[in-house]
């Protein structure tokens, strides 16, 4: 007797989705580094910051990009260098994290994220920051754990807006 063997269900759309390809940004991608980000500009997530200065620090960014060479997401990676008076090491603050809204979901963030922990591994960084004004579940997913400005590299906490109310996360590398 001959049976059939049970076809397994259909996977979901964003399983099916390609890994998205992470590359680093380059100064031409400047201008659509800024179109990424306006959305979250708009929302209050992300700081307004003008082409020339994504020009200026493309390097910091890792991004990934369709078919059509539109830009999916980015996220920077800002290296601070070790202060041995307040007993501290090198570390990464991690910033201007965004993803289009129509690829959230699909692991465009993910890729980034493990993108951005192998590069701050392969600087021997300590430990990587990063302030987010909304829950920071990606990040939690990724052993980041709520900290305080006071651990974080003195410049970048310095910066931070107090009225933009956003949570400090840390991950030690």
């Amino acid at each position: 007797m001959i049976t059939a063997t049970p076809r397994p269900a259909p996977l979901p759309h964003a399983l099916l989705a390609p890994t998205p390809c992470v590359r680093t940004a380059r100064r031409e991608d400047a201008a659509a580094l800024a179109e990424l980000s306006r959305p979250f500009v708009r929302s209050g997530a992300l700081r307004e910051r003008p082409a020339s200065l994504y020009a200026t620090h493309a390097a910091d960014f890792l991004v990934t990009q369709a078919p059509d060479g539109t830009l999916e997401g980015c996220v920077g990676l800002r290296l601070h260098s070790a202060d041995l008076e307040e007993g501290r090491g090198p570390a990464g603050v991690v910033y201007n994290f965004c993803v289009a809204g129509h690829r959230q979901g699909s692991g465009v963030g993910a890729s980034l994220l493990r993108g951005v922990l192998a590069r701050a591994r392969a600087r021997s960084l300590g430990a990587l920051f990063t302030a987010t004004t909304g829950g920071g579940g990606l990040f939690l997913r990724y052993g980041f754990a709520p900290t305080t400005a006071h651990l974080a590299p003195e410049s970048w906490a310095e910066s931070l807006d107090p009225r933009r109310n956003a949570r400090i996360l840390a991950r030690i590398l």
